[in-house]
């Protein structure tokens, strides 16, 4: 049979196969000897052994489309990053990198910027602001708000999407309140494994199913996934770094030396700190790049 697998926990993959149904799955052997660990979003190939109590044997994995290592997740279409505007309050630092991280694996993010109800200085427009200016496509709006959910849910059709975020922001609820049958599906899962979900703590994928007048083409996968609150940038050099501050490159080009870094340099020596200044640049974003171009220069001069 074939399947996706939805979860892995205590040496079990979880599979939702094309019968729509879960099977708690052993990989065999062959996986441990040639060092391929099965990941949440692996299309796979299982065996039956148990009918009655849903258990297999997980055979093989497809060819996987790409990988992320954090969260430990396969074939991804897209990510939604989501930051609370209040409750907590948003890390912009720690969106940025993440950010980078998911430039570097080539998959497109829409950044939601959740709990706007909260909002009493100004802080959603000046948020979509930067971001939208930076290039991303962002949401903002609260999970108790039906437009909103309806918005969301448009973008999520025919996709895998990873939810990443830190705790508290609304990651889970949001999942259980867009789709129908999120509940009943977590639920029971939770049941099979036998373990409460106060708080996401494995990462999660759930089959969320059409609704009247979807196509089948409209089914949609949402990987829940758990709360982080760092995230080191590592696998690009800080002079690439730049490649993913898409709105550093119309005034890369007024940049007086070749390879200027836009850390050290001054203006009007460098057209990015110039644009900064000229509040044509996000402040804010500019200068979590400065911070994580001075880690990666620190890593590269240890490892020199």
């Amino acid at each position: 049979m074939t399947g996706k697998i939805i979860k892995g926990i205590g040496g079990f993959y979880y599979i939702h196969a094309a019968d729509n149904r879960i099977y708690a799955c052993r990989a065999v052997g062959i996986f441990r000897k040639l060092g391929i660990k099965p990941l949440v979003g692996d299309d796979v190939e299982f065996e039956v052994t148990d009918e009655k109590d849903l258990e297999g044997s997980l055979t093989s994995i497809h060819e996987r489309r790409n990988i992320l290592i954090r969260p430990a997740v396969a074939n991804i279409d897209q990510a939604m990053i989501i930051f609370a505007v209040r409750e907590p309050d948003p890390n912009l630092n720690l969106l940025d990198r993440f950010l980078v991280y998911m430039g570097m694996q080539h998959i497109p993010v829409i950044i939601y910027f959740n709990k706007a109800d909260l909002d009493k200085n100004g802080l959603v427009a000046k948020y979509r602001a930067i971001y939208e200016a930076a290039g991303y496509e962002v949401v903002c709006g609260s999970t108790d708000d039906q437009e909103t959910l309806l918005k969301i849910r448009a973008r999520l059709k025919g996709c895998t999407t990873v939810l990443a975020g830190p705790s508290g922001v609304g990651k889970s609820s949001l999942t259980n309140r867009l789709f129908e049958g999120a509940h009943m599906e977590v639920g029971e899962l939770s049941q099979k494994i036998k373990r409460g979900r106060q708080t996401t703590r494995h990462t999660e994928l759930i089959a969320l199913k059409p609704r009247e007048g979807d196509s089948a083409e409209d089914e949609a996968y949402v990987l829940d996934t758990p709360g982080f609150t760092s995230l080191f940038v590592t696998g690009v050099s800080s002079q690439e770094l730049q490649d993913y501050f898409d709105e550093f490159a119309p005034r890369i080009p007024e940049c007086r030396y070749v390879g200027c870094s836009h850390v050290n340099e001054g203006t009007p020596i460098c057209g990015v700190r110039q644009a900064v200044e000229q509040g044509e640049i996000s402040r804010e974003r500019y200068e979590n790049y400065c911070q994580i171009y001075r880690e990666l220069k620190e890593q590269e001069s240890t490892y020199r």
